[in-house]
């Protein structure tokens, strides 16, 4: 399996420069997984596709002001790093621009001294440990300092922050937002909700591996990028009453389906949670728990379109793909959405 099998024609404008101004008004493709069939719908009609007694697995993982810009010290130069993972509670693994200037030793002053970083390590991929000095509480000096790390096929600058979170945002921790939440609105949330449909709420934060691009020819040498996740026994519970009732569970985003398959068993039944996963999904993987998938577009020889193929079929993808290009739609993290069923 080759990763260019994966890979499809984009016109450079329909890549989503900016949120709608409603959420909930992005177009939604569906997709019949065993036909390939597709049906052309608005975001705001998905609970047409939802029953009572099914399971919306969501990610509530709120994106951090990641970006931080500063000069090293001795000599001024800039210096751009983007937080990536925390390892305790003043140490942080960044990635850094430019990287020849962030040497272990180097101290590197933000907001005028407001945060200063000192790189204490390289690690794997050439990503930096900085280690950071503050006065106060490291969150708010971040929020006031520190930028939304929009990804980089996103060239227009952010209006509202707030557009990068999903309405459910709780725990802080994600580089990049689990892009297929942005649709919904809290009025839809509540809609779901009035219909006796289930919300399981999981955790993981997003890193910047999602956005790294796949340098193998072949999938099966991939090295998937590890990411933090949490899931806790009110959510097993949700989502395991949902399979023993004949309820489907229909996952938000390619985050939630990666944490609910990593921590199921063989079996597919679910216990309370925390670690590291890197599990990574591509067709023939056998899907323990998901039975359908809400998520966004994804890149041409991704991870991510390879796990949407995984649940639906190359084929199937690809041919949806083709299709969305022709109708137009909008792509990426502030673009339309899909449900797989």
């Amino acid at each position: 399996m080759n990763v260019s099998d994966f890979n499809y024609e984009l016109p450079k404008e329909l890549i989503a420069q900016d949120p709608l101004e409603k959420r909930s008004e992005s177009r939604l493709m569906v997709l019949d997984k065993e036909t390939g069939e597709v049906t052309h719908k608005h975001f705001y009609d998905i609970s047409e596709y939802i029953n009572e007694g099914d399971c919306l697995v969501i990610n509530n993982t709120r994106v951090i002001p990641a970006r931080l810009y500063g000069s090293k010290e001795g000599t001024d130069a800039a210096i751009e790093i983007l937080l990536l993972k925390r390892i305790d509670a003043d140490t942080w693994e960044c990635l850094t621009r430019p990287g020849k200037k962030a040497r272990v030793g180097a101290r590197i002053n933000f907001g005028n001294g407001l945060l200063v970083g000192e790189i204490v390590d390289i690690v794997e991929e050439g990503n930096r440990l900085i280690r950071f000095e503050y006065d106060g509480i490291f969150e708010e000096i971040l929020d006031k300092l520190g930028e939304m790390p929009l990804p980089p096929y996103i060239t227009h600058k952010l209006k509202d922050k707030n557009r990068y979170q999903t309405v459910y945002a709780k725990y802080d921790g994600s580089a990049a937002a689990p892009t297929a939440g942005l649709h919904f609105t809290p009025e839809l949330m509540q809609e779901l909700r009035d219909k006796g449909i289930r919300i399981a709420e999981v955790t993981l934060h997003v890193g910047l591996g999602t956005f790294r691009p796949v340098k193998v020819e072949n999938v099966l040498e991939h090295h998937m990028h590890s990411e933090y996740y949490e899931i806790n026994k009110e959510a097993c519970d949700i989502i395991n009453s949902t399979k023993e009732n004949g309820g489907k569970v229909i996952s938000v985003g390619t985050t939630s389906t990666r944490t609910i398959e990593s921590a199921a068993d063989e079996d597919g039944h679910l216990t309370p949670k925390k670690g590291n996963t890197d599990i990574f999904i591509y067709p023939g993987y056998d899907f323990k728990v998901i039975d359908s998938l809400i998520t966004n577009f994804h890149l041409p020889e991704s991870t991510l379109i390879m796990l949407v193929s995984a649940l639906a079929g190359r084929e199937n993808v690809l041919s949806a793909y083709e299709e969305a290009v022709k109708e137009k739609y909008r792509f990426f993290s502030f673009g339309d959405a899909m449900l797989i069923m």
